[in-house]
């Protein structure tokens, strides 16, 4: 009597159902939005950074050290050559840009924890609108930019401020983005979402 090839209690070769699988299935969406969704949630995102401009236009407006002029009914000349408001009006702005910029990202966050490479483009596009809003906002209520007209208006030896200006207009209009897309990135690595480990079948005794 011959013994049997097969070994008791071991799944024969063509049984797929005797061996688990290697990976167990995954659901449809895993919770992440779909590609359309996700657009939409970046349009919302980079429409509303936009309208922030606005609030970030008023409070540089407010906040900006101003730079005084006057005049002798022949020519305009600055009040104090060695002062510094020049400068102190960009770094006003670049500091209130970056302000939005990690508040925006934070709020983003809050609201689409998955994170996802759309609302990253959206913080950025919203980011760059929103600067260039403010910028238009602050200079445009700010003091005039008719500087004779304003002198001649004045009189001479009055002193008067000068328009608001952005100086160094392209390093502080990419404030807002940068913050934006560094603070978002941050959080949703520290805080966001894991993927979850794969649950591995228990393995019966008899298929050891």
């Amino acid at each position: 009597m011959t013994a049997p090839l097969t070994p008791p209690h071991q799944p024969q070769p063509h049984d797929a159902h005797a061996w688990p699988s290697p990976y167990p299935p995954l659901s449809e969406n895993d919770g992440v939005p779909s590609t359309a969704t996700e657009l939409r949630q970046a349009a919302v995102v980079a429409a509303v950074s936009t309208v922030a401009g606005t609030a970030l236009g008023l409070l540089w407006l407010w906040l900006a050290p101003r730079v005084p002029l006057i005049s002798d009914g022949k020519a305009v000349f600055l009040r104090h050559s060695e002062g510094e408001a020049a400068i102190g009006a960009d770094g006003t702005f670049v500091l209130l840009a970056l302000g939005f910029g990690a508040v925006a990202a934070l709020v983003v966050f809050l609201f689409h924890r998955h994170g996802g490479v759309g609302l990253v483009l959206g913080l950025a596009a919203g980011g760059v609108l929103g600067s260039l809003l403010a910028w238009g906002v602050g200079t445009y209520l700010g003091p005039t930019h008719d500087v004779v007209g304003h002198a001649k208006a004045v009189g001479p030896n009055v002193v008067f401020d000068a328009p608001l200006k952005l100086e160094m207009w392209q390093g502080a209009i990419l404030a807002w983005p940068l913050a934006a897309m560094i603070v978002h990135l941050g959080v949703t690595a520290v805080f966001g979402p894991r993927d979850p480990e794969p649950e591995w079948p228990p393995t019966a005794p008899d298929q050891l």
